[in-house]
């Protein structure tokens, strides 16, 4: 099996790694983009001419451009768990299998996700920041996180995480998500309204989809405590940008962490990024080795499944993939 690993240098130094590369190695012929632009539409179909799998890095979009021009491809396998930039359906429409990574990212996040609530909690980066400067900054009290309230919206496996350290933190913790059950010890389930009114901290950890967006927005930071801190590194579109930035400039919301936006890649967008009561970080929640190498072997045990002509974890849409039939992977009927 020939393989197209769509990263630039930089993504596959940071998302991918020698030690996957190399495994990836052992079981397909690997091609690799070596631009600095990341691909996509028919200039990702023609860099893959000749393979079988793109696999592609989150930055790295599955158009109905490339799977029209891409005659040749039997599976699109996403480094993440996120596919909103993937187009299922025209996938589906040529045959193409598209899979997902698992997960392997929750430690990393949830401990990005802790230490931006104790930065803004004391004002870390701040008095850095004039230290950094060559300034003598002034010292102001801080927020004793013990005792105080964190609210989580949504309760999926990174919100679990969160809740089991903040509460060894000894944080009252409250959730709320209506497709998951809340029963953790410390943890206790309560409706939008009361987590917005009582928490000290908020996170939205919700599942990105329409019903998701901007869930976080005017009214929701007005029905908050004012002075209230709020840490998003679950997806940019849970928070509407401009009520925040409304919310920020009030003295509503006290101070701001993200690790996500509504920038190109989910960055956290420049001018909130540059403001001095928010603290940005461009989109590393999981970039740490553990956490990179977990879903990069992921998509190694995908390519590995092809070659071996089995269906790989992580399908989305077996169904519909019947260009698998090529390598000897018939559908059930």
């Amino acid at each position: 099996m020939r393989v197209f690993l769509a990263h630039t240098p930089e993504m596959r130094a940071n998302y991918y790694g020698d030690r996957a590369l190399a495994e990836l190695r052992k079981v397909a012929e690997v091609v690799t983009h070596e631009g600095s632009q990341t691909l996509s539409g028919a200039a990702l179909a023609a860099a893959a001419a000749g393979c079988q799998a793109i696999v592609a890095d989150r930055a790295t979009p599955g158009t109905p451009e490339t799977f029209d021009a891409a005659p040749e491809l039997l599976a699109f396998l996403r480094v993440a768990v996120d596919v909103s930039t993937i187009d299922i359906a025209a996938a589906s429409r040529h045959g193409v299998l598209v899979t997902q990574a698992t997960p392997g990212f929750v430690d990393s996040v949830a401990e990005l996700a802790v230490g931006m609530m104790v930065d803004l909690a004391r004002g870390v980066s701040g008095f850095a920041a004039e230290f950094h400067a060559g300034r003598v900054p002034v010292p102001r009290m801080g927020r004793q996180l013990a005792g105080r309230t964190l609210g989580l919206i949504g309760y999926g496996r990174i919100a679990r995480r969160i809740a089991e350290i903040a509460v060894a933190m000894r944080m009252r913790v409250i959730a709320t998500d209506p497709h998951a059950t809340i029963a953790d010890p410390g943890v206790e389930s309560v409706p939008m309204h009361r987590l917005l009114a009582e928490s000290d901290v908020v996170m939205p950890l919700a599942v990105a989809s329409e019903a998701t967006r901007h869930i976080v927005d005017a009214a929701a930071l007005a029905a908050m405590k004012r002075g209230v801190l709020l840490v998003n590194l679950s997806r940019g579109q849970l928070v509407d940008e401009a009520a925040l930035e409304a919310a920020l400039d009030a003295g509503q919301v006290a101070a701001a962490a993200m690790d996500v936006g509504m920038a190109p890649d989910q960055w956290p967008h420049p001018r909130l990024a540059a403001r001095r009561d928010v603290v940005a970080t461009p989109h590393i929640g999981g970039l740490t080795p553990e956490a990179a190498e977990h879903q990069a072997m992921d998509t190694v045990r995908q390519v590995a499944a092809l070659a071996a002509a089995r269906v790989p974890d992580g399908a989305l849409n077996l169904a519909s993939a019947h260009r698998l039939a090529r390598i000897g992977i018939n559908l059930p009927e």
